[in-house]
């Protein structure tokens, strides 16, 4: 069987529910190691790749470092009957925003001060389309990386 455990929220994940899961499965019947591999995932294990991807959407103009509040964001969302408002850091270059991304990276910004939104249309009906955010700052040790 392949297990995986979205494990990209440290502040709502503990080790000692990871190995309830795990020692339940194995309980059940099921294991995850076959012809030689071990089919045991955690979304943590890909941070590296995620973190490159998110670079290459900056790069591309896909992506974008907004500095507003969580509540402006959110207010400037819109709802089913009006479409959002663009965010007044929509528009910086690429470059711009890959440099303040890398400084999210690095520490020099605090929680939940500035995030990284994905560029696809404020006035989607889907208001889930509205440039969500795809990375977040949190700064909490996590059971599978340790940081």
């Amino acid at each position: 069987c392949h297990l995986r455990f979205d494990d990209t929220n440290p502040e709502k994940e503990d080790k000692e529910f990871v190995d309830a899961i795990v020692d339940t499965v194995h309980w059940l019947g099921f294991d995850w190691e076959a012809h030689g591999c071990k089919h045991l995932y955690h979304a943590s294990d890909y941070f590296d790749f995620m973190y490159r991807a998110a670079e290459y959407l900056i790069t591309a103009g896909h992506a974008y470092v907004d500095e507003q509040s969580a509540e402006e964001i959110r207010i400037n969302r819109g709802d089913f009957s009006r479409p959002g408002v663009d965010s007044p850091f929509r528009n910086r270059s690429p470059e711009e925003n890959l440099t303040r991304f890398r400084e999210m990276r690095d520490g020099g910004h605090l929680d939940g001060s500035m995030v990284l939104r994905a560029r696809i249309d404020m006035a989607s009906p889907n208001i889930n389309m509205r440039d969500p955010t795809i990375y977040r700052i949190r700064r909490a040790p996590h059971h599978n990386t340790g940081d």
